[in-house]
């Protein structure tokens, strides 16, 4: 089975994240995968809203697949994989049609930079949220990602996700607005998703594209003169990053040195 589908369900396109074995960790192609659909989803005048699921019940997608990291030997090698990567969130940010991330399990590094980049998260109860790289690889986030998870959760929330790289549950999210609602279990989050889409699909096209790209140029513009690439360079260049790989892969805790 590939790693992404896409199928069309009438006026929703839907999309699953399908590497459920992996907790659908993302590979180049998934993000590449990502990109492409967006830009079919804006060109299609049939499809009015766009699901992005992961298979399996168990996560939505948990971060990054480590094993594409084992290569890096700089922080130029880290901002060539930011500037990879996010070609997909901003294409889903800049797709006209509304985007809904329906989120069942953990959605943690490059996943959850995938659901906030949506325009609406639904939840499972059992859903968890976090960013653990200060646990797990010690790299950092580029400028954009950075900037997404302030917009959902604020300067003080996001550091204390970050520094104690811990996971947000679902009533957490719920109450922070990162989520809008929560379902019992994968099927009903599903068939929510699914009866969520076709509200969205039901409204005025051009109000919903206009509201949509207001929000992300009002968001956009706030980083446009932040420069991070020195912080990203720093992060992926150091020798702490290929410690942190290295341990993830072997299933051993890291050795910080703060270089």
């Amino acid at each position: 089975m590939p790693d992404i589908l896409h199928e069309t369900r009438g006026a929703i396109a839907w999309t699953t994240l399908n590497r459920p074995a992996a907790r659908n960790a993302l590979t180049f192609a998934m993000y590449e995968g990502l990109e492409e659909q967006a830009k079919r989803v804006a060109a299609d005048p049939a499809i009015r809203a766009w699901v992005i699921t992961g298979a399996g019940g168990k996560a939505f997608a948990a971060g990054t697949d480590i094993g594409q990291f084992t290569e890096f030997r700089s922080g130029q090698d880290g901002l060539d994989y930011e500037a990879r990567i996010e070609r997909a969130p901003s294409s889903i940010e800049d797709c006209p049609k509304p985007v809904i991330a329906a989120i069942a399990g953990f959605c943690t590094g490059g996943g959850l930079a995938i659901a906030a980049a949506c325009d609406l998260r639904i939840a499972t109860e059992d859903a968890r949220f976090g960013m653990p790289v200060a646990r797990t690889l010690g790299n950092c986030l580029s400028m954009q990602n950075y900037a997404r998870l302030v917009a959902l959760l604020g300067v003080a929330r996001v550091k204390e996700v970050v520094f104690t790289a811990r996971m947000v549950t679902g009533a957490e999210a719920l109450s922070a607005a990162l989520v809008t609602e929560l379902l019992p279990d994968a099927a009903a989050l599903d068939a929510r998703a699914l009866a969520l889409a076709e509200t969205l699909a039901g409204m005025a096209p051009l109000t919903l594209a206009a509201t949509k790209a207001a929000l992300v140029r009002l968001r956009r513009a706030q980083v446009a003169h932040a420069d991070g690439d020195d912080l990203v360079a720093m992060a992926f260049g150091s020798e702490d990053f290929r410690e942190g790989v290295a341990a993830f892969l072997g299933k051993r805790p890291p050795v910080w040195t703060g270089r």
